[in-house]
């Protein structure tokens, strides 16, 4: 029973696997076999055109996602200021807290008769 398992342990994917210079002599072989001395640099081209197309898309995506996070951020530790009342107004709560509502004219106006 514990061959068996050290024999599927020994067979199992390593992660950490490089390519080293025999593994890549052989995929360049195998590729100028497969697709010729003729087709081999356009194709080494549009795998380099891809992959700095790649490369640039997910640079922007982080630089946006960088943004979006630094603006969040700066929203959060924004303190809040409220306008100063004048004498007169009363401040009441409703759906904007930024906003002081006035008070009609008609209430300061019986306000100031009755003084």
């Amino acid at each position: 029973m514990r061959a068996q398992l050290l024999a599927v342990q020994r067979w199992r994917y390593d992660v950490s696997m490089n390519l080293g210079f025999p593994e890549m002599m052989f995929i360049f072989l195998l590729a100028l076999i497969i697709f010729g001395p003729k087709k081999l640099p356009e194709i080494g081209r549009q795998i380099g055109k891809a992959l700095n197309e790649f490369r640039r898309a997910s640079n922007e995506f982080k630089a946006q996602i960088q943004t979006e996070i630094t603006n969040l951020e700066n929203e959060v530790h924004k303190p809040q200021v409220l306008p100063l009342l004048q004498p007169g107004e009363v401040a009441i709560a409703s759906g904007n807290a930024g906003e002081a509502a006035p008070v009609p004219e008609a209430e300061s106006a019986s306000k100031a008769s009755n003084a």
